[in-house]
C-alpha cells in the first residue's frame, strides 16, 4: 500500500478501520502480558485508535507511529487532549503527558524512540498490509523492539478472495511461518466475528476469525 492510499482514506474519512470502542481482546488479555504501571508501549500504524486511551489509563506511557498527520491530530482533538508538537528528524512529535504519537514512515522511525519500550500492541497495523508488504513490516516491527518485548498481536483472518483488503488476512499459518523468527508465540483467542461486521456481512464473506497472539520478541 503506498502512502497515498491510506492519506485518501484519511482525507475522505473512510476509515471504517477505525474501531468506535476499545477492542475486546485488548481488555480481555492485556493484563496477561504482566506489566508494570510504567511501561512503554509501543502502538504502530496507531491512526486514533482508542486503545491507546485504554493503555494509558492502565497507567502505561504510549508511543505510537502514524503515516497521516489527520489522524493524529484527530486522536488529540477527539479526545480533548492538550498536545506538544515539535520535529524529531523526519516525524513529526505529538506528545501529551502519557502518549507520544511520531507522524511519519514507520520504515524510517529512529529505534532510538523505541529502545526503552518493553511492551507492544498491534490490532489494526500487521493487517493492513497485503502479503506482499507484510512480511518486511513484520521485520521492521521486531528490529524496533528490544529483546523481551512482550505484545498483544490481533488479526483478522477470511477467505482472501471474497473481500479486496484492508484489512487483510492474516492466517495462523501466517503468523507462525512469519513470525517465529523473531517472536515466540502463544495463541489465546479465536472467535468468529462476523456478525458484529456488516461490512464483510454484506459482501458475503462466509466467515471472519478475530485473533489474539501473545508474542515474546526473541
Amino acid at each position: 500500500m503506498e502512502p497515498g492510499f491510506w492519506h485518501e482514506k484519511w482525507h475522505q474519512q473512510q476509515i471504517g478501520f477505525h474501531q468506535q470502542d476499545i477492542n475486546p481482546f485488548l481488555v480481555k488479555y492485556w493484563q496477561k502480558l504482566g506489566l508494570p504501571a510504567d511501561t512503554q508501549v509501543f502502538v504502530p500504524l496507531c491512526g486514533k485508535s482508542l486503545d491507546m486511551c485504554f493503555l494509558a489509563e492502565q497507567g502505561h506511557q504510549v508511543i505510537g507511529c502514524e503515516l497521516n498527520e489527520l489522524a493524529v491530530q484527530q486522536f488529540f482533538s477527539d479526545n480533548q487532549l492538550e498536545m506538544t508538537q515539535t520535529t524529531v528528524g523526519e516525524h513529526q512529535h505529538y506528545h501529551t503527558e502519557q502518549i507520544s504519537l511520531y507522524q511519519g514512515d514507520i520504515f524510517t522511525l529512529p529505534k532510538t524512540i523505541t529502545q526503552a519500550v518493553t511492551a507492544f500492541y498491534d490490532r489494526a497495523a500487521l493487517i493492513a498490509w497485503p502479503e506482499s508488504m507484510r512480511a518486511q513490516y513484520a521485520k521492521q516491527l521486531a528490529s524496533l523492539l528490544p529483546s523481551g518485548s512482550v505484545g498483544l498481536l490481533v488479526t483478522l483472518d477470511y477467505p482472501q478472495e471474497a473481500l479486496i483488503g484492508p484489512p487483510f488476512a492474516v492466517s495462523p499459518t501466517w503468523v507462525e511461518q512469519h513470525l517465529s523468527d523473531d517472536f515466540d508465540i502463544e495463541v489465546l483467542a479465536s472467535q468468529d466475528v462476523l456478525a458484529d461486521n456488516p461490512r464483510f456481512i454484506k459482501k458475503a464473506v462466509p466467515w471472519l476469525n478475530e485473533a489474539a497472539y501473545l508474542l515474546k520478541r526473541k
